[in-house]
């Protein structure tokens, strides 16, 4: 089964891969405006598509969608209804994004037989829970790495705009020393809260600025860079199945 797999996130990028089965051939990160050119060059190589499964946390787009099914078999659009191999207890399925689905999913298929913790560290660090049944037990959301500089920055009249670093003390001896210690110690100290409240946890970090913060962590953490894409094959292969009759 061939299928192109569409990761469309907050920032000015996106991903699109080509999967064959549960291996990836190729993976583009390019601009949102470029997405509709390399899904077409995508097409040009790889003949006939099975299946576009696509995750969005964009405004819902009629046309994008319309475009993107004149070019496969069938097309995905991942929401809490879409036929999947994880659970959703989560008191408003409707509002979870599908990069979380997607990622949950992800998750659960690198590791089947253990609870595990997401961490996405994007435009919003998400934390997501998933337990070894396979059930997405919910999840919390706060600002990013570049939010949180961003927010200093923008909402005060004078603090400075700083590219963050690895501290080298805990304590800054300037203030843009102090700005960068007090948003990426604030992470390291908010994840690591995360891990030591739940023992036993396979822990799972993905997202633009995922390694950044793996260094600077001592528990052992599994960095899975195309965690969601990793989790849309899966529930493209899901689906297709569900339509030829095979989903059980």
């Amino acid at each position: 089964m061939k299928s192109i797999l569409i990761d469309i996130g907050n920032s000015s990028c996106c991903k699109a891969a080509v999967a064959d089965g549960t291996l990836f051939k190729s993976v583009h990160r390019v601009p949102k405006g470029m997405l509709r050119q390399t899904i077409d060059d995508i097409v040009s190589v790889e003949g006939h598509v099975d299946t576009i499964c696509m995750s969005s946390v964009a405004a819902q787009d009629c046309e994008l969608s319309e475009w993107l099914r004149g070019r496969c078999g069938s097309l995905v659009e991942v929401d809490f209804t879409t036929p999947m191999p994880i659970t959703l207890d989560y008191d408003t399925p409707m509002t979870l994004g599908a990069d979380r689905i997607a990622a949950a999913v992800g998750a659960h298929a690198m590791f089947p037989d253990r609870d595990c913790i997401v961490f996405d560290f994007g435009t919003a660090l998400t934390v997501d829970f998933i337990d070894a049944l396979g059930r997405f037990s919910g999840g919390n959301i706060s600002p990013g790495l570049s939010m949180r500089f961003n927010a200093v920055h923008q909402y005060t009249d004078r603090l400075p705009l700083v590219s963050p670093y690895r501290p080298e003390r805990v304590g800054g001896k300037s203030t843009a020393e102090a700005i960068n210690n007090g948003v990426v110690l604030g992470i390291v100290f908010e994840v690591e809260r995360y891990i030591n409240s739940n023992p036993g946890c396979r822990v799972v970090f993905t997202g633009g600025d995922a390694l950044f913060f793996a260094k600077m962590l001592k528990t052992p953490i599994f960095v899975v860079c195309n965690l969601v894409l990793a989790g849309l094959s899966k529930i493209a292969q899901l689906n297709v199945q569900s339509r030829k009759g095979c989903y059980k």
